[in-house]
């Protein structure tokens, strides 16, 4: 069993250093978005950007951008993504895959009308995890129903998911935020690039960011890099799209 994971590992690690895009793994915090970027050639690197629109606009148009944020919101219902989102985690961990905002509810001024908007269509309240995140998925939405384009470098990812197919089909045992789910998670990150979560930190210090939003951006990374080597998987309908013609898939 140690044989295939270092075999895999070293795999994965020989597809970074053959890369000749910019890859970019992206979480939301509380300062913005938290990004860890590999450029070819070149050490990672990390920084956070105040919005969204300012972070695609860091990077060539050839670079690949993987983001913890739902994209493609449904009218009613839950995207087929999210279904086999949770049905891969399993439990305990399926419970991070919450159902998005319905396209009606990014209107909403507070919580009370989006449990009112999501109730009067589909006779459920929103989740307060959904709601909480409602300016960030209102603000990828803006950017790319604008540039519907920009879909071809931009892909929905959930950590979780990434975490998991990384860790050999085995989801997280223990919560991000528990110290124990912290060390699980390093562990994965530091096997593929091993001394880089420190110096990164450092370079982020005074940034208003959380230990988990960075490991999260580890993981998006990981997911972006199988993204650009034609190694991902697709979860959900390849062919669904929202009313505004965003793609509801989650990228592994």
């Amino acid at each position: 069993m140690l044989s295939h994971l270092r075999k895999g590992w070293a795999r994965l690690r020989k597809a970074v250093n053959r890369s000749k895009t910019t890859l970019v793994g992206v979480d939301g915090c509380h300062g913005g978005w938290l990004a860890v970027i590999e450029r070819p050639g070149r050490p990672l690197s990390a920084r956070v950007y105040t919005t969204f629109a300012e972070l695609v606009a860091a990077f060539p148009g050839s670079a690949r951008i993987a983001v913890d944020i739902p994209i493609g919101l449904p009218v009613k219902g839950p995207r087929q993504c999210e279904l086999d989102a949770r049905q891969r985690l399993g439990r305990p961990r399926m419970s991070s895959v919450f159902p998005v905002p319905l396209r009606a509810c990014l209107k909403a001024m507070s919580y009370e009308e989006a449990c009112r908007i999501r109730f009067r269509i589909e006779g459920k309240k929103m989740s307060k995890q959904a709601y909480g995140i409602l300016p960030k998925i209102w603000e990828v939405d803006c950017y790319l129903t604008s540039q519907l384009a920009a879909q071809r470098r931009i892909a929905e990812v959930h950590p979780e998911l990434s975490f998991a197919a990384w860790n050999e089909g085995g989801a997280m045992e223990y919560n991000k935020k528990k110290p124990d789910g912290s060390a699980e998670r390093r562990t994965l990150i530091e096997r593929l690039w091993p001394d880089q979560i420190n110096p990164l930190r450092e370079g982020l210090r005074g940034k208003d960011y959380a230990p988990d939003d960075l490991h999260d951006a580890f993981a998006a990374l990981w997911s972006v890099r199988r993204w650009a080597e034609g190694m991902a998987e697709e979860l959900g309908d390849w062919k669904a799209r929202d009313g505004k013609g965003l793609r509801m898939i989650i990228v592994v």
